[in-house]
């Protein structure tokens, strides 16, 4: 059974939500080790520490701390102890809620990145099905790099939403090859001449809302500016909906229609998928919002896991390598 490794001291919410998110997925049968101070942590589990393996860790990396800096200097810290767990193969995966480039930086320099990847990228699950990637962790990339996310890409898609031969689709401004900055064109050549996905071509912003592709590959710069876009756009068609329903002629109604929207509200949270994957690296690596709550740090875990028995490293490697020949 796989070891998820948790930075329990990550997070705005962290140790409290942390355990608890944790305990819930070992409820769901998932086999876990809490990575932090021994005593903050048996304090929070109180009666329910019992067969609940601690690593003790007696660093925090804070927000504002300078990540490459700090895994150097803070080599006790729960992330780094974690990363390094991972990369001794005493655990299968890590997650974490806490300092995102921290994660990065363990994954990347601790765990190490997997032959052939020059950039591990983060990936995340949109609400409509599509892989999206970067996410942040490239903001200036080349178009190499952009062939080596798709093919993340795709393994995530087939690993996580059991799509057979996924869609690969290049965000760009126009569906023509010729759209786009020099990285884009040049990204579709490399792409187009791909037999190690199956691309598509160009698509835009507005196909989040449409089936064309199961993948979507941009810089770390543009995905981010998608995702919070995305986020907010999310928020935004929430609230103009209970606007409209807290109108008198709809009293009757809100009753029936609630149930329907609470549904759809949870389906556009961020906590419904729990994190982003950190790929291209030896490891699974799950990083989680930093304000976390139980739910979708079980969730994050949860994703771990599945990654780790669905083989997904080994996947990225073998589409890697398929990719460079």
């Amino acid at each position: 059974m796989p070891l998820i490794a948790i930075d329990a001291m990550g997070g705005d919410n962290a140790p409290h939500e942390i355990v608890e998110g944790a305990l819930a997925a070992r409820d769901r049968n998932v086999e876990i080790v809490l990575v932090g101070d021994e005593p903050t942590l048996r304090a929070v589990l109180g009666d329910r520490g019992e067969g609940v393996p601690i690593r003790h860790a007696g660093e925090t990396i804070d927000m504002d701390d300078d990540p490459a800096h700090a895994i150097r200097e803070k080599k006790d810290a729960s992330v780094v102890v974690a990363s390094r767990m991972v990369a001794a193969g005493e655990a299968d995966a890590m997650v974490s809620a806490g300092s995102t480039g921290a994660a990065m930086a363990c994954a990347a320099f601790l765990i190490g990145r997997l032959k052939g990847v020059s950039r591990p990228a983060v990936a995340s699950f949109f609400p409509t099905g599509h892989v999206v990637m970067d996410m942040g962790a490239n903001l200036e990339v080349k178009a190499e790099h952009l062939l080596q996310f798709a093919v993340m890409g795709t393994a995530l898609s087939e690993v996580y939403n059991h799509t057979e031969n996924p869609r690969v689709g290049l965000l760009n401004i126009g569906e023509e090859p010729t759209k786009g900055r020099d990285i884009e064109r040049e990204a579709h050549k490399l792409l187009t001449s791909s037999d190690a996905i199956n691309f598509i071509g160009n698509v835009e912003g507005r196909d989040l809302a449409t089936k064309n592709a199961d993948v979507i590959v941009t810089d770390g710069f543009t995905g981010n500016v998608l995702l919070k876009t995305s986020e907010g756009a999310g928020k935004a068609i929430q609230n103009m909906i209970f606007e409209v329903l807290a109108a008198p002629e709809y009293e009757d109604l809100v009753p029936l229609l609630m149930p329907a929207f609470m549904k759809l509200r949870e389906r556009l949270s961020p906590e419904s998928v729990g994190g982003a994957h950190l790929v291209g690296t030896k490891g699974v690596v799950v990083i989680a919002h930093g304000s976390s709550s139980r739910v979708a740090v079980t969730n994050a875990i949860v994703m771990a896991d599945e990654g780790v028995r669905s083989g997904l490293v080994e996947k990225i490697s073998d589409g890697i390598a398929a990719a460079a020949r």
